[in-house]
């Protein structure tokens, strides 16, 4: 069921504007114009007014619903033309055969000339050139519209479906973000059942309010920023578990708040960069993570060193799913609003990300 929406009816306002004017000064003004004193035009120039207004009417709305969509939008650019130059044609002989019809020659010969016989078939050629102008600009107007109509129809189109597609595809990336997530933990909480039972319990704890987190919260397209931190506080405790004395953790983590929103898990593939290469359980290393705010602007460092893993672990052939994902949801998210810089810093021999969000 169709619906009148303001923008419709703000388009039928102007078209009804637009032919009350043009009627005006067909009906009124150029009439007015000719002072003829107390004189009164004859009923057949008024009735030859209205015919006028009306066929141009016609001629306008049967362009813009049929001639253009039908053949000129299809390319037929030569029966479109034709088109135009039969319908200039039968325009000029339906004036001609409407005024013959009412006596219109006669009426406006004894109008203007009361005192001269009338000749028939001579006709004012100014007032035709006139009429037909009028065609010409009645076609030119109704072609443009519906020019215009249809590229705002395509361009509606595009972006419904980019709208589709970059909805479809942000989906295929969440769903590519909870396996990997969950891969990286679970491995985790293995290698822990080995060294710790009761380690391992306290972890399975932590991972399941992560996990209520990521089925709850994942599904949405904005969670606030708040329970995005907790999650990457539980998550990072999680890490700690399992990580000697070689290793320390240099943690910032700013308190956002209660209204800011962001998209969810969009930092955890950061997250697990850091403690899959920037631990070993040989050597002393360093991680650093620091999240703040500032008003509406969000800025996440990470820096770690680089240790190369077993290239038969199952850690390894994941490795850059959860990164390459990320910029790519960063991209469909935030285009324009964010920046973000990663690498290798060959001075320290340390691995670096830098992002900044504007939330607002």
């Amino acid at each position: 069921m169709n619906t009148i929406t303001p923008k419709k009816n703000l388009s039928f306002l102007v078209h009804l504007l637009g032919w009350m004017m043009l009627g005006i000064i067909l009906l009124l003004l150029s009439p007015l114009s000719w002072r003829m004193g107390e004189a009164e035009l004859p009923i057949a120039f008024w009735y030859k007014q209205l015919f006028l207004v009306g066929t141009l009417v016609l001629v306008f709305y049967t362009n813009v619903a049929y001639f253009v969509p039908k053949i000129l939008l299809n390319g037929r650019n030569y029966i479109y033309l034709l088109c135009v130059i039969g319908g200039a044609v039968v325009f000029y002989f339906a004036i001609v055969y409407f005024e013959e019809l009412i006596h219109y020659p006669i009426r406006m010969h004894e109008f203007f000339n009361p005192d001269k016989p009338f000749r028939p078939g001579k006709r004012w050629i100014q007032g035709d050139a006139f009429q037909v102008l009028l065609y010409i600009v009645s076609i030119g107007l109704s072609t443009s519209l519906a020019l215009v109509q249809k590229w705002q129809k395509d361009e509606a189109n595009r972006r419904e479906l980019e709208k589709q597609q970059i909805n479809t595809e942000l989906s295929y990336l969440k769903a590519q973000i909870n396996p990997h997530f969950f891969f990286n933990t679970l491995n985790n909480i293995y290698s822990l059942t080995n060294l710790d039972i009761k380690k391992a319990q306290e972890a399975l704890l932590k991972l399941s309010r992560m996990m209520r987190y990521v089925l709850y919260e994942n599904q949405k397209e904005n969670t606030l920023l708040s329970k995005e931190v907790d999650f990457i506080r539980d998550y990072i405790e999680l890490m700690k578990i399992r990580l000697t004395e070689k290793v320390k953790l240099n943690i910032q983590l700013d308190d956002p708040k209660d209204n800011q929103v962001i998209a969810p898990m969009l930092i955890l593939p950061f997250l697990e960069n850091c403690f899959k290469h920037g631990i070993s359980s040989q050597k002393e290393s360093k991680i650093h993570i620091k999240l703040e705010i500032m008003g509406d602007t969000l800025f996440f460092e990470t820096r770690n060193q680089i240790f190369p893993i077993n290239p038969d672990s199952p850690e390894a052939k994941e490795s850059g799913i959860g990164l390459s994902n990320t910029q790519r949801r960063l991209s469909l998210l935030y285009p324009q609003k964010h920046r973000l810089k990663f690498g290798k810093d060959n001075n320290n021999q340390e691995y670096y990300v830098n992002l900044t969000i504007n939330l607002s």
